[in-house]
């Protein structure tokens, strides 16, 4: 069985920061749907049981707003850590795979 002896590309370190964004802004913005959705119930519910009309700015300033922020640095401090990893392992089976 022949295999065939091509050279892999060393992965590029400028790429980390970039996909670690792109997650981060992702799963920024999911988490504020969801906060936002969460708020909005939590208004409703809120003004169903005490009888007043609902705020929905509260909403957005005092639920899906501190969410989506501790979300995102979250997110962006992980992300950062898991692709710096990948780009390490990565570098090194190029490493290995180009030695022999």
């Amino acid at each position: 069985m022949a295999t065939a002896n091509t050279s892999l590309r060393a992965p590029h370190w400028y790429l980390v920061p970039v996909k670690a964004m792109a997650v981060t802004f992702l799963l920024t913005v999911l988490s504020f749907a969801l906060g936002l959705l969460l708020g909005i119930i939590g208004t409703l519910i809120r003004g169903l049981i005490l009888g007043v009309h609902a705020n929905m700015t509260a909403a957005y300033r005092d639920v899906a707003l501190p969410v989506a922020i501790a979300a995102a640095v979250i997110v962006f401090v992980v992300s950062l850590v898991v692709e710096i990893r990948r780009y390490r392992q990565e570098k090194a089976l190029v490493e290995i795979e180009n030695a022999g």
